[in-house]
């Protein structure tokens, strides 16, 4: 049973056998640095980059299921690009801009 469900993998159009398995694989790598990211200072978090990572996550998410052989593996990396990108960004906006209004209140008091 365990052979039969590994042959089937194996043997996909988006199986480890092409491109459509290994591209996604690695971009999981962009995920994984944006995670890491996630201790540095917002201060170091460059909004043009975060909505890179943001819009392609969203944009590729959609075609990951369109495109024939459905690819799983490119829509679940995705779905990671954009929920490490928009958490980068609403950490970058809150540094920038609530931080700043919290500033601003304790100056006038």
């Amino acid at each position: 049973m365990a052979m039969s469900k590994l042959q089937a993998l194996w043997n996909h159009p988006a199986g480890p056998k092409t491109i459509h398995f290994w591209a996604p694989t690695f971009k999981w790598g962009i995920s994984i640095a944006n995670i890491a990211d996630f201790q540095k200072p917002p201060e170091n978090i460059s909004y043009l980059q975060q909505i890179a990572v943001t819009c392609t996550g969203m944009i590729w998410c959609r075609c990951s299921t369109v495109i024939i052989p459905k690819n799983w593996n490119l829509f679940s990396v995705n779905v990671a690009m954009a929920a490490t990108g928009i958490y980068q960004l609403t950490r970058k906006i809150k540094y920038d801009y609530v931080s700043e209004a919290a500033e601003v209140v304790v100056e006038k008091e």
